[in-house]
């Protein structure tokens, strides 16, 4: 897959910006303190649907649309921040949605689906059950399936990482969290987009490795998903072409476990009180687990979503089991 151009990502941005501004992104001096080393917050947290992917989603139909090729019906497969994002993106087109997720799912993420006019559908024990199954129903329909991962995705999502790149132009290393790799691989393209100097950082959950695996073994493998906590993370299966694009330019991957997560959320609650779900907060664990190789760095952290129930959040921060 070809990395989008600085040219392609300004004009996704005028995309992203109709529907909402640049989020912002703070030096958080009780974090900075915590971590022994300047640390920096991209909130896309802040976003209209509380996550990063609205930018991807915006994207991706507007290009449909610019092609002629905007479909009656849309069909995709999500854990619940790609699928917010396909339900923005399709309502504001007219266009109907219909969306699954694995049984078990957040019950507020799905929620939040519905009230942005998705159907949902609850089917498969994980998300790479899901994906199958959309995939499924949108040939049996005649429906456009929407992948998780898309070059036009890749391009929207690069936005933030623009924004990020642009703003804080000191930045020495970044961490990323990766779920199926748009985010990953659109800090990359902002990256080299403009001739930033940073250290880009994957981040997996310890408990959802195919990245990693992959990464080692130099193709995809398949490894199972037991996280708790970063379903935003819970992938089984690495999308190939993502792979590739890390493997070129990725420094490295940290793997991070539910219990560091948890830590690395009430670190966020604590020092900025902004909430942020597993894989939201999972670059921020990943940071503290490198601590000892950051003094005297810039460093870069996204928190990626918010989108966390709240008996979750609520047992995190009381550090219930």
């Amino acid at each position: 897959m070809k990395l989008p151009t600085l040219q392609d990502i300004e004009a996704a941005a005028r995309v992203v910006y109709r529907e909402f501004q640049a989020t912002p992104q703070y030096r958080w001096e009780l974090l900075s303190q915590r971590l022994g080393a300047e640390c920096w917050v991209k909130h896309e947290n802040h976003t209209p649907v509380g996550a990063f992917k609205l930018r991807g989603g915006l994207t991706y139909f507007d290009q449909l649309k610019q092609r002629g090729e905007l479909p009656r019906e849309v069909v995709s497969a999500t854990r619940g921040n790609h699928g917010q994002s396909i339900a923005w993106a399709a309502r504001a087109q007219g266009v109907a949605c219909t969306i699954v997720v694995p049984h078990g799912n957040s019950l507020e993420k799905n929620a939040a689906m519905r009230a942005l006019g998705a159907t949902l559908i609850e089917h498969g024990q994980d998300f790479q059950e899901s994906r199958e199954f959309a995939a499924q129903i949108a040939a049996e329909r005649g429906a456009h399936m929407v992948p998780s991962f898309h070059s036009d995705l890749v391009c929207g999502v690069s936005t933030y990482w623009w924004e990020f790149f642009s703003a804080v132009p000191g930045l020495d290393v970044v961490y990323v969290p990766i779920g199926l790799g748009s985010g990953a691989c659109a800090a990359i393209a902002a990256r080299q987009a403009l001739g930033h100097r940073a250290k880009i950082i994957g981040v997996v959950s310890a408990h959802a490795t195919t990245y990693f695996d992959s990464l080692a073994a130099g193709h995809v493998v398949e490894a199972p998903v037991t996280t708790v906590l970063a379903d935003g993370m819970a992938c089984r299966i690495a999308d190939a072409a993502a792979l590739d694009i890390l493997a070129a330019h990725i420094d490295h991957i940290v793997k991070v476990s539910d219990e560091e997560i948890a830590q690395a959320m009430r670190d966020l609650y604590a020092c900025t009180h902004n909430v942020a779900e597993g894989a939201g907060a999972a670059a921020f664990a990943a940071a503290m687990q490198e601590r000892g190789q950051r003094s005297g760095q810039v460093v870069g952290v996204a928190l990626s979503g918010a989108n966390v129930d709240a008996g979750t959040v609520a047992k995190v921060l009381l550090n219930a089991s």
